[in-house]
């Protein structure tokens, strides 16, 4: 193999490992505000530009427009940001191992700052920060989340109806799913989960299971949500992984006070209107959702309870820029355009009373 060829080869690959750098540079810095991360994927590059120092004139071998593989096409899509993270680690990781493998050719007397030995050391270190960059993905999703849907399947009289309506909603741009059924059996639950699973596959839904830990684990849900009677929010977090979404229902301000202190990710208020999901539970009512927009508006929260078209605006007047609906969606005759009347009421609520404030 000619040096030219060498030179072209090694090009092509700071090429490659510099785009890649700066996308996960630029989600650190500016997606997470993560300096650590930040620094480390800086030293990386670094690493790069100090070994082939030497090396200033590998553009004159560049051949990019006689490339033969220019014109191959990339069929890959990205659809999510963890795509986009996963898609560009591996491209950084793939370049070092390049540089690595033919950087030994030109020998360590031309090459600097210890060249391959280098490059293996900085690609184990991206296997570590695409975790740690990954792992909060759901949190930004759930951050995102406006409209929050809460599964009751005991009305319908068949699973197909049932995941026909939650099809629909995922249509119609919900954000958030929870399977909460408490007639079913655990087999059953799974069942579901996974049914559901396959309807948000390459979309940004977030996909929790009520009550139990063990289930959603089991289902490889995005989270679970618990109640003031289920696991404590902080003993979940001791068997659950890392950017595993733990939400939390309160239904007063003495619950909601108290939530502060949980490792929660987000926080339930209501029920805010009477409903038949929460039969022993007397409405916490507006007034709550008012306290809840000036004491928890530094967290994650949905108001949920007997919400719908019919009462929405009264809820987001309130302080609310997220909701949580069951019988809205569940029971509607038209699922897919309640969901997408919902989000846009939603959405042109919060707009309006931002500016009214």
């Amino acid at each position: 193999m000619q040096r030219s060829e060498i030179y072209r080869i090694l090009d092509a690959n700071i090429n490659r490992a510099s785009e890649a750098l700066r996308v996960l540079e630029d989600w650190a810095r500016f997606g997470k505000d993560n300096l650590s991360i930040s620094e480390r994927l800086k030293k990386i590059r670094h690493d790069i530009n100090n070994s082939f120092a030497n090396f200033s004139n590998l553009i004159q071998h560049r051949e990019s427009t006689d490339d033969i593989g220019r014109n191959i096409e990339n069929k890959s899509k990205r659809t999510s940001v963890k795509d986009i993270l996963h898609a560009n680690c591996k491209r950084l990781e793939e370049s070092l191992r390049v540089l690595s493998e033919y950087g030994q050719l030109l020998g360590p007397e031309v090459l600097r700052s210890g060249g391959p030995e280098v490059f293996e050391n900085d690609r184990y270190e991206i296997y570590t920060i695409e975790k740690e960059l990954i792992k909060n993905e759901r949190l930004l999703r759930l951050q995102n989340a406006y409209l929050y849907l809460v599964t009751n399947s005991d009305s319908f009289s068949s699973d197909n109806k049932f995941l026909s309506v939650i099809e629909k909603a995922i249509e119609g741009g919900v954000d958030i799913i929870q399977l909460r059924e408490k007639n079913k059996s655990e087999n059953k639950i799974l069942e579901l989960a996974k049914e559901i699973k396959k309807l948000i596959k390459d979309t940004e839904v977030l996909f929790l299971i009520n009550d139990r830990v063990d289930l959603a684990l089991a289902a490889c849900a995005d989270g679970v949500h618990l109640g003031q009677d289920d696991l404590p929010v902080n003993e979940a977090r001791k068997i659950t992984p890392d950017g595993f979404i733990i939400g939390l229902s309160t239904h007063s301000t003495t619950q909601g006070q108290a939530a502060l202190s949980t490792s929660a990710d987000y926080f339930g208020v209501g029920p805010v209107f009477q409903t038949p999901t929460k039969p022993d539970y007397k409405p916490a009512g507006l007034e709550y959702v008012k306290w809840a927009s000036e004491n928890l508006n530094k967290n994650q929260w949905f108001a949920i309870g007997g919400i719908d078209k019919t009462n929405i605006d009264k809820v987001i007047a309130m302080g609310t820029k997220k909701i949580a609906v069951v019988r809205a969606i569940m029971n509607a005759e038209d699922p897919l355009n309640t969901t997408r009347e919902l989000k846009a009421l939603l959405q042109s609520k919060k707009e309006l009373y931002a500016q009214a404030r």
